[in-house]
């Protein structure tokens, strides 16, 4: 108790954050929009052009609540991998279901050009390729959690997710070589990812998922606490490590194959954001850290999006190049500076 309320300032400025970054993600963009006319068009009051009512409620809000979705739902994945299997270098797609989706989709995408016609355009849609994806993740899903019912020691799991990550990826590879320049460059600006191409109800969809996974996080947060102590400890302690081991990877798979489905596959928010919230809170109890990744994973995506739509600028940088850019330097600086990791 004492230390929830210790941290609660840090909450409160992390929540504070992802407010005013909210706003100034939905001010900024190509078009110069005034303040006052944003904030009448979020609450629905007059503003001074309806165009301007269009591009903030169509496009900017969704991009932004999508924004905060990926981030929050990364982070919270990354926290419960790197728990889980002890690793402060385990991720959100660490079982191998970015690979697994971008498998989905490079099929949908290198294959549609043998259909031909019609059936191609089909294929081609914006739904296959979720749909693509989605069941491209769940079934590298399934062979996880199959694997995980037969095996007892939890970093097999990690090793059997990294070879399905590598054998997903040489398909593609293969799929690439043999594909015209056309499909291969329409896969190459998927896998760059997206938080401005969904629609309300895809946001709607998308939300749903988000919702469930950080649910199903929030209710096994008491055994992350335990697992820190090593499986052993958490065993004597009466906490099943089967079952508490299956609700974490359904809810990392919720979680990632969802945003990957809907938003591709977005690069180290989920790794980095665990790690950057231990610099600001130095705490290893979850009921602290999963409230406080969650707030951390939505303000860094926030920012990235405002940084990547470059505003006043007509064109639009790729989400998964600025998040690495972000990303991939503070891992290095982790491991520089050697720091003793929480585990």
């Amino acid at each position: 108790m004492l230390q929830s309320q210790k941290y609660a300032l840090p909450l409160l400025l992390l929540f504070l954050g992802v407010i005013i970054l909210g706003f100034l993600n939905i001010s900024l963009g190509s078009v110069n929009i005034p303040f006052k006319d944003v904030f009448a068009s979020i609450f629905n009051l007059e503003v001074s052009k309806e165009t301007w009512r269009y591009i903030i409620v169509e496009y900017r809000l969704p991009k932004a609540i999508t924004a905060i979705i990926t981030g929050s739902g990364l982070a919270i994945s990354g926290l419960l991998m790197q728990t889980l299997f002890r690793n402060p270098l385990a991720g959100p797609y660490v079982l191998g279901l970015s690979s697994g989706a971008s498998l989905g989709v490079a099929i949908v995408i290198m294959g549609a050009s043998v259909f031909g016609g019609a059936f191609a355009g089909i294929l081609l849609s914006k739904w296959s390729l979720v749909i693509a994806s989605s069941l491209g993740s769940l079934l590298v899903l399934i062979a996880v959690m199959l694997a995980s019912l037969r095996l007892r020691d939890t970093m097999a799991i990690l090793i059997i997710g990294l070879m399905f990550a590598s054998l997903t990826a040489a398909v593609v590879s293969v799929l690439s070589y043999f594909s015209p320049a056309a499909q291969l460059q329409q896969y190459v600006f998927w896998s760059f990812g997206s938080l401005g191409d969904l629609s309300w109800n895809e946001v709607g969809i998308l939300a749903m998922f988000w919702f469930v996974g950080i649910i199903l996080a929030i209710s096994c947060i008491k055994n992350l606490n335990t697992l820190l102590l090593g499986e052993q400890y958490a065993k004597s302690l009466g906490v099943s490590i089967r079952k508490n081991r299956l609700i974490i990877i359904i809810a990392t798979s919720l979680l990632a194959g969802s945003i990957t489905a809907f938003a591709g596959p977005i690069a180290f928010v989920g790794l980095a954001v665990p790690h950057l919230i231990r610099q600001i809170i130095p705490v290893n109890n979850h009921s602290i850290l999963v409230p406080a990744v969650i707030l951390g994973g939505a303000a860094l995506m926030l920012i990235c999006d405002i940084a990547a739509q470059m505003p006043g600028q007509e064109y639009t940088l790729p989400i998964n190049a600025i998040t690495s850019l972000i990303g991939a330097p503070v891992v290095i600086w982790l491991l520089v500076r050697k720091r003793k990791f929480l585990f």
